[in-house]
């Protein structure tokens, strides 16, 4: 039997949801090259390094942090574990023994967190009322020697702890300042059925990116 493939990534297109803040700018795709004139097809995209499912390179919130192109893929590719909290309430906070109980015996060196939370996409609570870790929990992860954490929401911190508050992202702060990658905005993860499985993300190679779109999937294999 073949591989099963399960894409984990939001299209790209004008009018998606993205960061409602200044630094976080609007998709547009303005079509260049027409069939019949141009006689090919070509677009501009205009688009952030954190449009859509992306990853953040620890340059996003660390000054002389790494960035995207000179992160090695060994770090982006490989078995990962998918810890299911599907059914928490809104806004509910990650404790370590929450992660450990879910982890178990499965492997730490790539997690992907799934809340089905991309079912709130389009919608304001989408920003607002997802859950979140706790700062002890995100320390666990570097115990654990965690290199890359996914999630189907749009970050690991507080949402409530914004830009400007004494708690200004602390979980990126810990992770990114420590080498973790972060891969926001997954969707269906609800379809993964093996666990572990192989996960793949694969960025736009920016030159001194603090973050980049990605393709990311998994690869179940049969058996």
């Amino acid at each position: 039997m073949n591989p099963r493939i399960i894409d984990l990534t939001l299209t790209i297109e004008e009018g998606m949801q993205t960061f409602p803040t200044p630094w976080h700018p609007y998709v547009e795709i303005t079509q260049l090259g027409r069939h019949g004139i141009e006689n090919r097809e070509t677009r501009k995209l205009v688009l952030g390094t954190h449009t859509g499912t992306h990853m953040d390179a620890p340059r996003h919130f660390i000054r002389r942090g790494a960035t995207v192109d000179a992160i090695p893929l060994e770090q982006l590719v490989g078995t990962a574990t998918v810890v299911n909290f599907a059914t928490l309430p809104d806004h509910t906070p990650i404790t370590p023994a929450m992660l450990l109980q879910a982890v178990g015996e499965l492997p730490w060196e790539r997690l992907a967190l799934r809340f089905d939370w991309d079912r709130h996409l389009g919608t304001n609570r989408y920003y607002t009322d997802h859950p979140f870790l706790e700062e002890e929990t995100a320390r666990l992860l570097l115990e654990k020697k965690c290199l890359l954490l996914a999630m189907d929401t749009p970050q690991p911190d507080n949402p409530q702890n914004g830009r400007g508050t004494p708690k200004d992202s602390p979980i990126h702060k810990i992770l990114l300042g420590n080498g973790v990658i972060l891969v926001e905005y997954l969707i269906g993860l609800a379809g993964v059925r093996g666990n572990p499985v192989q996960l793949v993300v694969a960025p736009l190679k920016i030159r001194d990116g603090d973050g980049a779109p990605v393709r990311c999937f998994v690869i179940e294999t049969p058996g």
